[in-house]
Formats: C-alpha cells, structure tokens, sequence
C-alpha cells in the first residue's frame, strides 16, 4: 500500500498533535524538573524546587492553562467554518488543525493542574479527555464519508462516476486475466455479503480485514510478471477503489454513526466549555492575573 511519506505525517493533526505532546511533555518532565515535582506528594509539594514554575499559577504552569483553553476552542471555530459554503481554508484543513488542537490542548491542560484534580474543574477536565478520546472516533467515522479534497462530501452521482473511472485505469494496469480476476475477487470480499445490510461491526472493524487482503494482494503482485511500476500503479488504483466501493456500501451506516456521535460529543464540548469560563472566570476576580508571577 502506498506510504503517506514524511509530507503525509506532517500533513496530519493527529500526528503532528502527538508528536508536539510528547516533545511538551519530555520537555517539562526531563528539562523542567516535572518528574520530581509530579511525584512529590501534595502535603509537601510547595516545597520542591520546580514548584514555582510548575504549579498552576506558576510561570510555567499557567502559560499552558491559558495556552492548552485557547486551543480547546478552536472547535467553535471549526464548527462555525463548517456551516459556511465558503472561507478560509479547506474543511479538510480546518478539521486537521481541529484535532491538533484537540490533541495537543488537553496535555497542556492536563500540564496546567498539576495532576491535581478537586473541586466542580474536575468535571470539565474529564468532560474534556472524554471529549478528546470520543474525538478520534468522530475523525474515524469522518474520513469513511467520501469528500471532495475540499472536504465536502461527494453525492452517489460522483462517488458512481470516480468508481467507473477507477475501474477502468484498474482494467487497463492489471493486464492479465488471473490478475483481473483477482481484483474483482478482493472488490468483491469488500462488500456487503449480498442481500445483507451492513452491519455496525462490519464498519467499525470490516476495514481492518480489507486491509490485510490488500496487502496480500500486494505480495501476490510481485509474482505477476508487471513491471515493478505497473504493480505501484495497480496497487494504488486498487486500493482507492476497493476503498472508495466499501465506504459507498456502508455510506448509510456511516452517516447514522456519525450522528449518534455528534449527540454524544457535543453536549460534553458545551460543559466543557461552561465550567472552563467559570473557573476562568473565578481565577481572575481572586487575582491570579495572566502572565503576571
């Protein structure tokens, strides 16, 4: 199967959000004396040495609260682009900085408390890590509704016309009649068994089945006598399309899970954001003023 490459990677919130965190994270806990002051015991914890910096109205400590919140609300920002026909940036784009965001936000958060947790702010932190994690299975269900590289979502008229055209650049690679035959066999276990509707198992984790078939496909290429990029182009086509034909298949099934998980999803964003505007809200009429230690 195809690799994203380096440019793919950097491409990707999610993998830019997890490499940003680990960095954040290695730097305060190895950098910052975040390890001792982390498993220092809060009856005595005032007395250690970065404490300081890493409390929560520390230097430190509070740059990531008013940081990691200001991230949190970048979803707002992706929802209201979300309703416009038009704007800056691709929806694609905005919902990769959305899960950057959404990734990297929280650690800073979790790096703001100092693993300390009492109080109603315990409530939006775990709204928010329950947000967080119920996020990657929002981006999952999104990126199986075929949309355009815009990020608007494709009507069965042009899903029906981008299969057609894969079909036949496949058709015109694979050459052979075994290896034809091969293709309309993996497209063909890729489906709905007929006269069945899709499942929910089958499109939570059909696709990891449809995956390993690919890459034995892959392997069964290099015995097939293709040029070695023919076989690249084959593959590839092969790929997008035995893709492209399951996630029109199970579209319905798709679109309902999606739903249901916006219901779930958002109310949690709104507490979330509620109980953080309050607690904002309280620290800054006791005085503990932004970036001023």
């Amino acid at each position: 199967m195809k690799s994203k490459g380096l440019a793919g990677i950097f491409q990707s919130g999610v993998a830019m959000g997890l490499l940003v965190s680990v960095l954040l994270v290695l730097w305060v806990v190895v950098a910052s004396g975040g390890w001792t002051y982390y498993t220092t015991p809060l009856a005595v914890r005032a007395y250690a040495t970065s404490h300081r910096l890493l409390r929560p109205s520390g230097p430190i400590g509070q740059s990531f609260g008013v940081v990691g919140a200001a991230m949190m609300l970048v979803p707002f920002a992706y929802m209201i682009r979300k309703r416009l026909r038009r704007g800056a940036g691709s929806l694609r784009g905005w919902l990769e900085v959305h899960l950057f965001c959404g990734i990297v936000g929280p650690v800073l958060v979790t790096l703001h408390t100092a693993f300390k947790f009492n109080g109603i702010v315990s409530a939006a932190y775990w709204s928010m890590m329950i947000v967080m994690l119920s996020g990657f299975v929002g981006r999952y269900l999104f990126i199986r509704i075929p949309r355009s590289l815009r990020g608007v979502e494709l009507t069965r008229t042009e899903l029906d016309a981008q299969a057609d055209h894969l079909h036949e650049a496949v058709i015109a690679r694979a050459g052979a009649a075994d290896v034809v035959a091969r293709v309309d066999a993996l497209e063909r276990s890729a489906l709905p068994t007929a006269g069945r509707a899709p499942t929910w198992i089958g499109l939570l984790f059909g696709e990891i089945a449809v995956r390993r078939s690919l890459r034995g496909f892959a392997t069964a290429l290099a015995t097939s006598g293709l040029r070695q990029g023919d076989r690249d182009d084959l593959l590839r086509l092969t790929t997008d399309r035995v893709l492209l034909l399951r996630r029109t298949a199970y579209l319905q099934r798709t679109k309902a899970a999606f739903q249901l998980w916006h219901v779930f999803h958002l109310p949690l964003v709104y507490v979330m954001l509620v109980i953080v505007t309050l607690h904002v809200s309280v620290a800054l009429y006791m005085g503990y003023v932004p970036f001023r230690w």
